[in-house]
């Protein structure tokens, strides 16, 4: 069993493309989140083990039934997590910067929201990597509530589980089954050391037909 320390350190270094590939393979056809996901920064990377969670469109003006949920999943945050969120929700924003500084201070390696998020420049001075559809100022207050957390989600027919990982860059977000983490992990190092022999076999002047024959990738 690899060390989730040992993981993130070798998931940081490969490419999603790699990944995906793996998983293509094993049959895990849906696991690349939506296109419309883009980092605050770009070139921006996250690593880590999903927490998810999902919420929904609602009028509640009262911030003691709004903001409390909210602050219990941020207080339930462990090192080493990402946060994906599933907002069902294209008006607020659903992750800000107190949020980003508390969830960054509990460990959380970055946030994934298919919504929106606010306070982006001082968020982006986190370091705190963070993708999203789009960013708004609008509060969640009287928009919208997170109804649980740590539980299954699925985003536009790719599952997120409590415990899968999440890798992105950037070409995209890829999810990870927890169950298969290691072995894919392995192989998708594999397949960049392959992918490193064509290279450089193509820039000896070998025929990149012959390449793939030789080495089965390209």
């Amino acid at each position: 069993m690899i060390s989730l320390e040992e993981k993130i350190s070798r998931f940081e270094k490969m490419y999603t493309g790699a990944i995906t590939d793996i998983l293509d393979e094993k049959g895990y056809r849906n696991c690349v989140l939506p296109h419309d996901l883009y980092p605050l920064v770009p070139g921006q990377r996250i690593t880590g083990i999903a927490m998810p969670m999902y919420g929904e469109p609602s009028d509640d003006t009262d911030p003691n039934t709004i903001y409390p949920p909210l602050l219990k999943m941020l207080g339930d945050v462990t090192p080493g997590q990402v946060l994906v969120s599933k907002a069902n929700d294209n008006v607020s924003a659903h992750l800000g910067e107190l949020s980003s500084e508390t969830a960054k201070y509990r460990g959380a390696r970055g946030a994934v929201i298919y919504g929106g998020v606010r306070d982006t420049d001082y968020i982006i001075n986190l370091d705190f990597p963070v993708f999203s559809r789009y960013t708004t100022p609008n509060d969640v207050l009287g928009r919208w509530r997170l109804v649980d957390y740590n539980v299954p989600i699925e985003i536009e027919g790719t599952t997120v589980r409590p415990g899968d990982f999440v890798v992105g860059d950037r070409d995209g977000v890829v999810i990870i089954p927890q169950e298969i983490t290691d072995e894919v992990l392995i192989e998708a190092e594999a397949v960049m050391n392959t992918e490193n022999l064509v290279r450089k076999a193509i820039l000896e002047g070998v025929h990149p037909l012959d390449a793939y024959n030789k080495y089965g990738r390209f």
